[in-house]
C-alpha cells in the first residue's frame, strides 16, 4: 500500500498538563488476575509492554486496588504496600525505554462486587478461587446480587480513612513513574454505588440529590489531586448511564462531567451499566456508548475517552475527526491484537515507524487467516 503524507487522525498526539500521548489509540484497564498480594510481576510486564511496543499510544494497567478488602480477587493487582512499588516501576521502565507509550493505572475499591473470585472460574465447581474472605462495603447495604454477600454500608467515620487510602495509592503510583492516574468510579464499585441512585438509599450528606450523591468522589478526586504532580494528568471512568429507571441519565452524567471539570479533572473515561446486575442491554452497533463520550464532551466541555468495542480504524479515525471522543480505548480487541496501531497504520497506509528490533515486519504482507 502507498504511503499516506497526511497523518490520519488516531495517529494525531495529545497533550494532557505537560504529558504528550502519542496517538489516539489505548488499552483499556482490564482485570488480568495475575498478580500476587497485590505485586505485579513478569506477566504484566509482558502484557503492557507488548501493547507498548505494538504502538499503543496509552497504555493502561488493570484497577490497582487501595486496599487489600477492595479487591475482586486475591490475585488483584494493588498499591497499598509501598512493596508494590517497585515491581510496577520494572514495568514503567520497560514501557518508557522501549516506546514512546504513555502509561497509566487505575486506582479502585471493588465495593459490593468484591471477593467474588477469579472472573473465568466464576460459575464453576472452582467459582471461589481467589475469594479471599474479607468484608465488603458499600454506600449502602445492598448486595450487588442476591448470591452475593451483603455489604456494610460505608460510615461517615470511615471516609477519612478511604480517602487517605486513595492518596497513599496516588503516592505510590507517582513512585512507581505512572504517567497518568485514573479513579475507577463506575461499574458499580465501590464509588459508583454512591454514584447511582439504585445503589445510594443514604439519607446523609453522601446520598439524596446528585450534588450529593458526587460529594465522595469529589472528595477522592480532591484529595488526590492535591498529591499527585501537578504536570501529570488525572482520569475519571464513570458509568454515563446506569441503563434502570430510576438510575442516573446521560443528562446527570453531563452535569457529573461540569463538576469534575470544575475541580480539573483532565479527562473522563466514559463507559455505562454495571451498576446493577441487570447491567448493559445487548445493543448493536458495537459503538453504542460512543455517543456517551460525545454528549459528555460536548455538554461538559471536557475531553473524554470512547469505550464499547472501539476496534475498527475507520470508525476510530471518524470518532476523533468529528470530535466524539480524544482517544479511543481498545478492550478485548486490544487482548486480540497487540500490534493493532501498527497493522493500522500498513492498513492505511502511515508511515508509522517499528523499533528497531521488528523493523522487518514492517516488510511483511500479512497472511490471510
Amino acid at each position: 500500500m502507498g504511503k499516506n503524507n497526511q497523518v490520519p487522525p488516531i495517529f494525531r498526539p495529545l497533550k494532557l498538563r505537560d504529558l504528550k500521548i502519542p496517538n489516539r489509540v489505548g488499552l483499556s484497564p482490564l482485570c488480568m488476575y495475575q498478580a500476587r498480594e497485590g505485586h505485579a510481576n513478569d506477566f504484566h510486564t509482558v502484557h503492557l509492554g507488548s501493547r507498548a511496543i505494538g504502538g499503543f499510544g496509552l497504555v493502561f494497567a488493570e484497577m490497582a486496588a487501595v486496599c487489600p478488602e477492595g479487591r475482586i480477587s486475591t490475585r488483584d493487582a494493588g498499591l497499598w504496600l509501598d512493596s508494590h512499588i517497585e515491581p510496577w516501576k520494572k514495568v514503567a521502565d520497560f514501557v518508557h525505554g522501549r516506546s514512546e507509550s504513555a502509561l497509566a493505572i487505575q486506582l479502585g475499591h471493588a465495593g459490593r462486587k468484591a471477593d467474588t473470585g477469579v472472573r473465568w472460574l466464576r460459575g464453576t465447581p472452582e467459582g471461589q478461587e481467589g475469594a479471599g474472605g474479607f468484608p465488603t462495603i458499600a454506600a449502602s447495604a445492598i448486595p450487588f446480587v442476591e448470591k452475593y454477600k451483603t455489604p456494610r454500608a460505608l460510615s461517615r467515620e470511615d471516609v477519612p480513612t478511604l480517602i487517605h487510602k486513595y492518596v497513599e495509592a496516588a503516592k505510590r503510583a507517582d513512585a512507581a513513574t505512572f504517567d497518568i492516574i485514573e479513579l475507577h468510579f463506575a461499574h458499580g464499585y465501590l464509588i459508583s454505588s454512591f454514584i447511582s441512585p439504585l445503589s445510594n438509599k443514604r439519607n446523609d450528606e453522601f446520598g439524596g440529590s446528585l450534588e450529593a450523591r458526587m460529594e465522595l468522589p469529589i472528595q477522592i478526586f480532591r484529595a488526590v489531586r492535591e498529591v499527585w504532580p501537578e504536570n501529570k494528568p488525572i482520569s475519571s471512568r464513570i458509568s454515563a448511564l446506569d441503563w434502570e429507571n430510576p438510575g442516573n441519565t446521560i443528562e446527570d452524567a453531563v452535569e457529573i462531567g461540569k463538576m469534575f471539570k470544575a475541580e480539573g479533572l483532565d479527562i473522563l473515561d466514559v463507559s455505562s451499566g454495571m451498576v446493577t446486575h441487570g447491567g448493559r442491554p445487548d445493543i448493536e452497533p458495537k459503538l453504542f456508548q460512543v455517543p456517551f463520550a460525545r454528549k459528555i464532551r460536548e455538554g461538559a466541555n471536557i475531553p473524554t475517552m470512547a469505550v464499547g468495542g472501539v476496534q475498527d480504524t475507520d470508525a476510530m479515525n471518524k470518532i476523533v475527526e468529528e470530535g466524539a471522543a480524544d482517544i479511543c480505548l481498545m478492550g478485548r480487541a486490544g487482548l486480540y491484537n497487540p500490534y493493532f496501531m501498527r497493522h493500522a497504520a500498513r492498513n492505511l497506509g502511515y508511515d508509522f515507524s517499528w523499533p528497531d528490533e521488528y523493523v522487518s515486519a514492517s516488510t511483511v504482507e500479512p497472511p490471510v487467516p
